[in-house]
């Protein structure tokens, strides 16, 4: 059913565009701080789409059908403030008041699950438009999965306004390509063509033809259009959701500002408050007379959404319901994935790949390790969605289970013969945008993303991870190639501050394995951690199984792996070496070399340091001694771990060199015998 609010008969169309322009410039007032222009200058590109097309309940924000709505320019808040309180999302007035103040519901920049209606943390420029094609994509694979004949249950529209910071940022250009790509004829972006940034007129540095560009990218595009036109943009909007391959741009030429007399259409208005005097002035102009704060009733009924909202959502049910009654297990199963929920077996499917495993006890890179194990549960887990940025090979991000995604001429998800959707995705060489898209698809619901690169290309991707992080959401990062161990390919490719950077990030679980159990116990709380992204550093080089009595204790992050018993000395342990990934090996034949003079030590498998954080302070001095000396082993740089300690690190700070792996683990003193060495001289002092 069509959405459309009363405003068009209630009021004239510059009422309700100014309630917008009022809130926003007098929030921002009062926070003496925040960006005004934005929020004025598209203000009837949210009018047109708010109150005409946009489906969504206020009552209601999880629904699962809603159009997600993603303000790409964040630093324009205010528009999605105002959209929220108008329409009727639970953000009272009092809200905006205290807009950028302490525990406000009206942060800077929009944050997902924190103010009620918002789809995504926006803020660095590009991801949210980014994020929107993770959306799309996750909409189109669901109705292809989901949908069946004579009951339609997913069908939604994603939209995202976006400004020139965002087109200029590197990241939309890889977004952009791939939803052309992907013909995600779902996604709809409003370009809000202003011609300003903080630092002024863009003419001087941003000349591209957009588009030509989007053009190019096998997108619509319509316009440019007057984005203070309702009707205009509303006639846009329209045309755009009757494309059928293609996803739609629309150019919205505006005027930062519009409505104040003497900031209109300049970087003025981009980031400070207009001040009192030019509020004044602005008021006078759009005819509003209201006091700050205050909606006059008419206007808060042209907006309010509540009756529509409910309605639409209320059709919606009833079409489910039949869906429901058609097809219950598929039913059950939407609802679950929509959910986060992982199966109700998740715990057997974990213990079959941990078991598997630890039963195999092969030597093999734990990139390979990493494969098995998402064999196991890619074969039972549909949700699980995967890719690669052009290094699927090297990656081992693909499963028998995992059929490649595609789309045909006409724009349909491509089925295998047994009526599968593809699963795993070629992102080409865009680790950013694949990153950010894998966003998108975890904020969407109804898959757990996860994609390859080389651990070194992480750097690419880092601000996306950052913003998993801060969002809470379930994305995997599998990285590979973890360490001077990958050897010919040199420096450029040598990872050797990336671990100990990514540990930096709060809430991201960093997980480098020594072995195919490891790995499968990072794979399985991975997956269990509904509110935390993850990160598994993996090897290229094959690694030695190391003889365990209990993967349980993987799970805390750390655990003692040898005792000074298991090289055959019965003395309590006079030292700790704590190892991660490839060098735990090392780490065991250095307790060897040290056993033969009789020095007993104990040996501590650290695959996850933000996992073993987060343990309780006994169980950390269970595993490492206050009284014992302790010796990091990791071939990355050192700072990172004297925070628990050590007297001393067995690492690299500096870049690697090009040669063969073992002759590099030889050059940097990564062998049995430096560390047995090194912890003779610790013992030593």
């Amino acid at each position: 059913m069509p959405f459309d609010t009363p405003s068009s008969t209630a009021l004239t169309s510059s009422a309700l565009a100014n309630a917008i322009r009022a809130l926003a410039m007098d929030a921002v007032q009062k926070a003496n701080s925040g960006h005004p222009g934005a929020p004025m200058g598209m203000a009837e590109m949210a009018q047109a789409l708010w109150t005409r097309h946009l489906k969504h309940n206020p009552a209601a924000p999880h629904w699962a059908d809603r159009d997600r709505f993603v303000l790409s320019n964040g630093h324009a808040s205010m528009l999605i403030y105002a959209l929220l309180h108008l329409t009727g999302y639970d953000l009272p007035m009092d809200q905006l008041q205290a807009f950028r103040q302490l525990h406000s519901l009206t942060p800077g920049h929009p944050e997902v699950d924190v103010t009620p209606g918002v789809e995504t943390t926006t803020g660095p420029l590009g991801q949210g438009v980014t994020n929107a094609v993770g959306m799309a994509l996750a909409e189109k694979l669901l109705a292809a999965e989901f949908n069946r004949d004579g009951h339609t249950i997913v069908d939604h529209h994603t939209y995202v306004f976006l400004g020139d910071g965002c087109m200029m940022e590197g990241i939309s250009h890889e977004a952009c390509a791939l939803a052309g790509a992907w013909k995600l004829n779902k996604l709809v972006a409003l370009y809000d063509d202003n011609g300003i940034s903080i630092d002024g007129k863009v003419a001087p540095w941003f000349v591209d033809n957009t588009a030509q560009r989007f053009q190019a990218y096998g997108w619509n595009v319509i316009g440019p259009v007057d984005g203070h036109d309702v009707d205009a943009v509303d006639a846009a909007i329209a045309q755009a959701k009757q494309s059928a391959d293609k996803p739609t741009l629309i150019v919205c030429k505006t005027a930062i500002g519009h409505g104040s007399p003497n900031r209109a259409g300049t970087a003025k208005a981009h980031g400070e408050p207009l001040g009192a005097e030019e509020i004044g002035l602005t008021r006078a102009a759009l005819g509003w007379s209201a006091e700050p704060f205050t909606i006059p009733a008419e206007v808060k009924a042209g907006w309010d959404a509540s009756a529509a909202g409910a309605a639409v959502q209320a059709a919606w049910d009833e079409r489910f319901a039949a869906y429901e009654t058609a097809f219950p297990e598929l039913a059950a199963e939407f609802v679950r994935r929509m959910a986060g929920e992982l199966p109700a077996d998740f715990a057997e499917i974990a213990v079959d790949a941990v078991g598997d495993a630890h039963d195999k006890a092969e030597t093999v890179a734990s990139r390979k390790a990493s494969q098995i194990a998402l064999g196991h549960f890619t074969a039972r887990l549909p949700e699980l969605l995967g890719g690669s940025a052009d290094l699927t090979g090297s990656n081992l991000t693909n499963t028998p289970s995992t059929p490649a995604f595609r789309v045909d001429e006409a724009g349909a998800v491509v089925k295998t013969e047994a009526g599968q959707i593809g699963r795993h995705i070629n992102y080409g060489v865009r680790e950013f945008g694949m990153a950010a898209i894998m966003n998108g698809v975890a904020l969407h619901g109804g898959y757990i993303p996860y994609g390859g690169t080389f651990l070194t290309f992480s750097d690419y991707s880092r601000n996306a991870i950052r913003m998993a992080s801060l969002m809470k959401k379930r994305v995997i990062h599998v990285f590979t190639h973890d360490s001077i161990g990958l050897g010919e390919d040199g420096p450029t490719h040598q990872s050797v501050e990336h671990a100990a950077s990514l540990r930096l990030i709060p809430g991201l679980d960093v997980w480098r394995p020594a072995d195919t159990t490891e790995t499968a116990v990072a794979w399985t709380i991975a997956l269990a951690n509904k509110h935390r992204p993850s990160a598994l550093l993996l090897s290229r080089q094959n690694l030695p199984y190391l003889p365990k009595t209990d993967a349980d204790v993987i799970t805390r992050g750390a655990y003692v792996l040898a005792e000074p018993s298991e090289v055959g000395l019965n003395k309590a342990p006079k030292a700790v070496i704590i190892a991660t990934g490839s060098e735990v090996h090392l780490a065991l034949r250095a307790q060897e070399e040290l056993a033969k003079k009789k020095i007993p030590v104990r040996v501590v498998s650290m695959p996850s340091t933000t996992v073993f954080d987060r343990q309780d302070l006994d169980y950390k001095k269970a595993v490492l001694p206050p009284k014992l000396p302790r010796i990091a082993v990791e071939a990355g740089v050192t700072d990172f771990w004297w925070k628990y300690g050590c007297a001393a690190v067995v690492g690299l700070d500096r870049f690697g060199e090009s040669a063969p792996a073992g002759e590099l683990f030889k050059l940097f003193g990564f062998t049995a015998e430096n560390v047995a060495l090194t912890v003779r001289k610790v013992l030593a002092k």
